[in-house]
């Protein structure tokens, strides 16, 4: 198993989540994030008097699947959260050993 990990924009959210539907993924989780990345964060003007955004607001969107389906979020993630600019996000995939569904006690894949 595979913990597809993405770091989105807010506004791509929804794309994504309808993406990833469209393709099968039955569950994932969706927490806010805030940080930055070559860009450094921005400047902003705000009534007139100008500041600095260090840390910027960003959408994290974990989904836990099987192997073979690994690749295949990935690229469902990275075509649909692309707008062509810096600040697009990141992907990527970490190993699972074990995963196990609380309500029923299933275990590995049966509990995704």
């Amino acid at each position: 198993m595979k913990l597809v990990t993405a770091i989105i924009r807010p506004e791509k959210l929804d794309d994504v989540r309808g993406s990833l539907e469209s393709y099968g993924v039955q569950g994932l989780t969706v927490s806010q994030a805030s940080g930055y990345g070559r860009q450094r964060g921005h400047t902003e003007v705000y009534r007139g008097a100008e500041y600095t955004v260090d840390l910027l607001q960003k959408v994290r969107v974990e989904i836990l699947v099987a192997n073979e389906w690994a690749n295949d979020i990935v690229d469902v993630l990275v075509a649909t959260a692309n707008t062509g600019h810096a600040g697009d996000g990141k992907v990527w995939l970490i190993d699972v050993e074990e995963a196990v569904r609380v309500r029923t006690g299933e275990r590995g894949e049966a509990a995704i």
